[in-house]
């Protein structure tokens, strides 16, 4: 069989199985960030390594809009030199380092009505965990995406033993195969063609949608950040201009 068409395949089963199993949680997600935008609150974002692009696919990009609030923390996800300064190894050295999250977190006013997502395919790295704890400690509710099967493989590094689905409120599960990689090739003695950078984006994507639903059925609708092909020039920066200033309103605390 051709890989790349395994791979698709692949891809379009987790969809399924997502989809299947994953819904009616992705629904109380989506009602809970709703209430929490509608309410003035914001939705913190944060994943460290590739989790980075799950948290960049919410918002801000086309189609997204202010109430959620990116946290890129470049020193866990900035490693594209590969070797040298910003390199991969000091990346995933401090994605795992304790107490990291309480000094990220301190940068931010967190308000009661306050949410927050994460992201972590193996649900093991201890900066994610942490901050998960940190935002229950801080008394906001935790939803996280991850990958069950797979973190359930992954041995915990935390001092507590604990892992992201153990620290989070909601749990969505992206369905991905042990490992990540899905493609299997004879000869080649290890996996590849990741696949959780598909789930995340399914998994944002079905949120915000429904969370743009409920915000316009509450008489809410959100400023969204929307292409000139779509809207036409001037309509476009006034879109972007009225996100930016919704973020900086929402965000100036």
């Amino acid at each position: 069989m051709n890989v790349s068409k395994e791979y698709f395949d692949i891809a379009i089963d987790v969809m399924n199985q997502i989809e299947a199993t994953q819904s009616e949680t992705i629904e109380k997600v989506s009602r809970m960030f709703a209430d929490c935008i509608a309410n003035d609150g914001l939705v913190y974002v944060y994943g460290s390594g590739h989790s980075r692009m799950g948290v960049e696919e919410m918002f801000p990009r086309y189609g997204s809009f202010a109430g959620f609030y990116p946290i890129v923390e470049l020193s866990t996800s900035n490693y594209h030199s590969v070797v040298g300064p910003n390199g991969l190894s000091q990346a995933m050295f401090l994605e795992n380092v304790e107490g990291f999250a309480k000094q990220i977190i301190r940068n931010f006013i967190i308000k009661p009505q306050d949410m927050f997502l994460l992201f972590s395919t193996s649900g093991n790295g201890n900066v994610v965990i942490d901050m998960g704890i940190e935002a229950r400690a801080l008394g906001v509710p935790v939803v996280a995406i991850t990958g069950v099967k797979n973190s359930g493989k992954a041995p915990s590094k935390h001092s507590t033993k604990q892992k992201l689905f153990d620290v989070a409120d909601v749990v969505i599960d992206t369905c991905v195969p042990v490992g990540d990689s899905a493609i299997k090739i004879e000869g080649l003695k290890y996996p590849v063609g990741p696949i959780s950078t598909i789930a995340n984006s399914v998994i944002v994507n079905m949120i915000k949608v429904r969370v743009a639903q409920l915000l316009t059925e509450k008489g809410q609708p959100p400023y969204v950040l929307t292409s000139a092909q779509v809207v036409g020039v001037e309509e476009a920066k006034e879109s972007f201009e009225g996100v930016y200033r919704e973020h900086r309103r929402r965000t100036n605390r």
